[in-house]
């Protein structure tokens, strides 16, 4: 067997090189989209958005400018930011946390809009108060998703309408 038949040269090496970073991207983008999307509420002009998994500087990057960008190009009025599935297993990632949610809230805040966290389970609370990052006692918070929505409706006016059974 000819060896200069089986083995690829460089140039293709290269496009196959290429191929596979193109794919690495568009998977990285995908897991983006999926560990933290922007889902519609059914509260007009509300967004919901869950976090999950372990927030690392990178992602927490992306997160701020989607969650940014979405909301200057729709009338988004209020983000609820949802921490249920978020994962703080190191001192560093709590570091993380704190820095993505002040800057994220501060930023949503001079833009006008109401920002709501919810999802913190009494470990995490704690932790978080327990860190001295110095926005937690801006924060607006909920224990859940439903709560908030609940506060929401109140203070614009809504009720539900009809027994869901609970």
């Amino acid at each position: 067997m000819n060896d200069q038949q089986t083995r690829p040269t460089p140039e293709e090496m290269q496009h196959t090189i290429d191929q596979l970073r193109t794919q690495v991207d568009d998977l990285e983008k995908l897991i983006g989209q999926i560990m933290v999307p922007i889902i519609p509420s059914i509260m007009p002009n509300t967004i919901l958005v869950p976090f999950a998994g372990e927030l690392t500087p990178e992602l927490s990057k992306k997160v701020v400018t989607k969650v940014l960008d979405h909301v200057a190009m729709t009338g988004t009025q209020t983000a609820i930011l949802d921490f249920t599935a978020l994962s703080i297993k190191q001192t560093e990632s709590l570091s993380v946390f704190g820095n993505s949610v002040e800057e994220l809230s501060a930023s949503l805040s001079l833009m006008g809009i109401e920002v709501i966290t919810v999802g913190f389970t009494p470990q995490f609370a704690r932790e978080v108060a327990l860190s001295g990052l110095p926005f937690v006692n801006n924060l607006k918070s909920f224990s859940t998703f439903r709560a908030a929505l609940q506060h929401l409706m109140k203070l614009r006016g809504m009720e539900l309408t009809g027994n869901n059974g609970n």
